[in-house]
């Protein structure tokens, strides 16, 4: 605290001490130079009245708000209706929860960033004071205390504490900043230094280390109250060791780590690898192997016997901490070890695992069937490419049993097809297939199941690949559907066509491009089941396209005249122009509220949704307006006498058979409407035309 002295009122300037060529001078400043102050320390400033208007009379600073005076505190304020505001911005570090406490005569007022914590601003005779619990953001914030004196003596105090107890201080601190590390060979220490943290009830310091590969600990390797750390048990192996500093506060709270600093010491050790384990085998891959080494940058061969006791061979080099050995021999015991290299020359081996692999099973990629042009079914089929090139392709044929409910095996075989080598594009797998003519269609009611084995060299079979199920059907589609039209409508598109003479008719399908784009892309725009021929397209707008359908009747082999031709004009098509039914007036293009629309055809109702966009300022919405286009006055027109309350309204007036559009604007708690958002919603008749 500083005192607020008298001075005389020719004390117009202040006297400044500096040093120049190690002499003492002195200088003086004008009394309006800007008064700085180092925070904490408050910046104090002195009114000659109540409400802190005009110059202040002085400005100096002070290192804690608790003073008293019986007359003016200072030169050029009254004894009486004075004011004295202190203010200082300082860095609260994580920030958490705080206690204000004041106490005093006549007006008191605590202000955290300019909004008023404390209010105590009346003229008392008797000591008052208020206690209250703040919570402060992180960062930089500024406290503010403003104090008045109306009558008799002046006096107050003002302090604010961080609240460090468990129960209610859930605020962790910053994490450290400016974290560096350095590693002298020479003594095999490691330093750690980093900045101070801002928070007030901070405790102290967490250093932890972790081996490279590893996880940090629970407990600390160290604590401290200091911002720096020397560690002086670093093994010397050559290993890499990583630290990080975690702030804790006294309520027991503890930030989040520093980015990991890592060291990488002298090497005096030969490598060691341990937990060599084999982790699968496939096929494609080939035998996946794993191991461990607490060192770095370490060179790895991976050896391989068919013995225990060697000799080994590498089976692979330049790797991390695994491998794959692709050249393994199928159905025979390999035995494998590690050989690591650390930079420093150094050279270390791990125990002897052994696996047996496998026969190779091959992987199913792929089964399709030509039923149309009596191909068959083609099959392929992937093996690594050091794996047996005989195979045996099965296959079973499952019907449907009405007695017991499941499908049972009517007929297996091998089946007697040539299997030929196609794609070698991938170096740890190759392609094969063959075509199984031998298959006939099954009934509706069945289906077939095929897989792949390979044979080696001893005439051993290996397991079955993934079964492969497909149903082998006939290859014919229906006929394209007949009269087919398409009748522009104000609520969009209606489709009529016949009915499909198939027997297995599955589905109609409805296809659609647009003229008004490229004109090229069929886009699907919906289906129905078989005995509905008619379609109605809502899904586009009436804005005068001209479009161009077709309609697919599909069977329930897949089959249909789109699917075999790829030609759409071989299929029902016509070309319609719709309705341009958009209003004359035009969106902004800037929207706050987004606008969503749905019809609900059993109620003849329109349902409108919307939501706000993020960018804006929402807190001071306080209702909206919803519009309808009406063509009949070229305007949109309000739907409700008063605003929408909520985020949602339903139209019960709209017309059916018509498309409508809307506009949703936000009112503002100032009398201002915000630019709308616009939807459409295509509301067809109730019944079928």
């Amino acid at each position: 605290m500083n005192p607020a002295r008298r001075t005389t009122t020719a004390a117009a300037t202040a006297v400044v001490l500096a040093t120049a060529g190690g002499l003492l001078t002195v200088t003086t400043a004008p009394a309006s130079a800007a008064t700085t102050c180092t925070s904490p320390v408050f910046k104090r400033q002195f009114y000659a009245n109540t409400t802190f208007s005009g110059t202040p009379k002085k400005t100096d600073c002070d290192s804690a708000v608790d003073q008293s005076w019986s007359g003016a505190p200072v030169t050029g304020l009254p004894r009486d209706n004075f004011g004295i505001r202190w203010s200082v911005t300082r860095d609260f570090g994580s920030g958490g929860p705080f206690s204000f406490s004041v106490s005093g005569l006549d007006g008191i007022r605590v202000y955290l960033d300019g909004v008023r914590k404390i209010d105590l601003w009346k003229n008392v005779s008797t000591i008052i004071s208020k206690n209250v619990n703040v919570t402060i953001p992180s960062g930089k914030h500024t406290l503010r205390v403003d104090y008045v004196n109306w009558t008799g003596s002046a006096k107050v105090k003002f302090t604010y504490a961080p609240r460090t107890a468990a129960t209610v201080d859930k605020v962790k601190p910053l994490v450290p900043t400016g974290t560096l590390v350095s590693y002298d060979q020479a003594t095999g220490k490691a330093k750690l230094t980093w900045a101070k943290n801002k928070e007030m009830d901070l405790a102290g310091y967490r250093i932890y280390r972790r081996a490279k590969g590893g996880s940090f600990p629970g407990k600390p390797l160290a604590t401290t109250t200091s911002t720096s750390y020397t560690d002086t048990t670093l093994p010397k192996s050559g290993a890499s060791f990583y630290y990080e500093v975690r702030a804790y506060d006294k309520a027991g709270n503890e930030s989040t780590g520093t980015a990991d600093q890592g060291v990488t010491t002298v090497d005096r050790l030969a490598p060691t690898v341990r937990d060599l384990k084999v982790l699968s085998e496939t096929s494609l891959g080939g035998v996946s192997l794993w191991w461990m080494s607490d060192e770095g940058s370490l060179k790895y061969k991976l050896l391989r016997s068919s013995s225990p006791d060697g000799p080994f061979t590498v089976a692979t080099s330049n790797l991390s901490n695994s491998a794959i050995d692709e050249t393994a021999p199928y159905g025979e015991t390999s035995y494998y070890k590690v050989a690591a290299t650390d930079p420093a020359g150094n050279n270390g081996y791990s125990s002897v695992v052994s696996f047996a692999r496998p026969l190779a099973v091959p992987y199913f990629s792929r089964s399709q069937n030509r039923p149309e042009d009596g191909g068959g079914v083609d099959l392929s089929w992937e093996v690594s490419p050091y794996a047996p090139t005989e195979f045996r392709v099965h296959r079973e044929e499952r019907r449907f049993d009405d007695a017991t409910g499941t499908f049972d095996v009517v007929d297996s075989r091998v089946v007697p097809c040539t299997p030929t080598l196609i794609d070698t594009a991938y170096g740890t797998r190759h392609t094969y297939a063959c075509t199984d003519t031998t298959v006939t269609p099954s009934p509706s009611e069945g289906f077939y199941v095929y897989w792949v084995t390979t044979v080696d060299a001893l005439g051993r079979e290996s397991g079955p690949s993934a079964a492969n199920s497909l149903s082998y059907r006939d290859g014919t589609a229906p006929p394209a559907v007949t009269g087919f039209t398409a009748t522009a409508t104000e609520y969009g598109t209606v489709l009529d066509w016949e009915d499909s003479p198939a027997a297995d008719l599955a589905q109609y399908s409805v296809f659609r491009k647009s003229t008004k784009n490229d004109g090229t892309a069929y886009t699907w725009v919906g289906r129905t089941e078989p005995g509905t021929t008619r379609f109605v397209d809502t899904e586009n707008l009436q804005d005068g396209e001209t479009l161009t359908y077709f309609v697919d009747a599909l069977d329930t082999s897949g089959n249909s005249v789109h699917t075999l031709v790829g030609d759409p004009y071989a299929t029902a098509h016509t070309t319609v122009t719709e309705y341009d039914l958009r209003p004359t007036v035009e969106t902004p293009a800037d929207w706050l509220v987004s606008v969503k629309a749905k019809t609900d055809p059993a109620a003849g109702t329109v349902q409108l949704d919307w939501d706000l966009s993020s960018a804006y300022n929402l807190t001071d919405i306080t209702g909206y307006r919803v519009y309808r286009w009406n063509p009949a006055t070229a305007a949109y027109e309000p739907l409700t006498a008063d605003p929408v309350t909520g985020l949602s309204y339903t139209d019960t007036t709209a017309t059916a058979g018509t498309t409508h559009f809307y506009w949703v604007t936000a009112l503002h708690a100032d009398g201002t409407e915000s630019a709308p958002g616009d939807a459409w919603v295509a509301l067809a008749p109730q019944q079928s035309e």
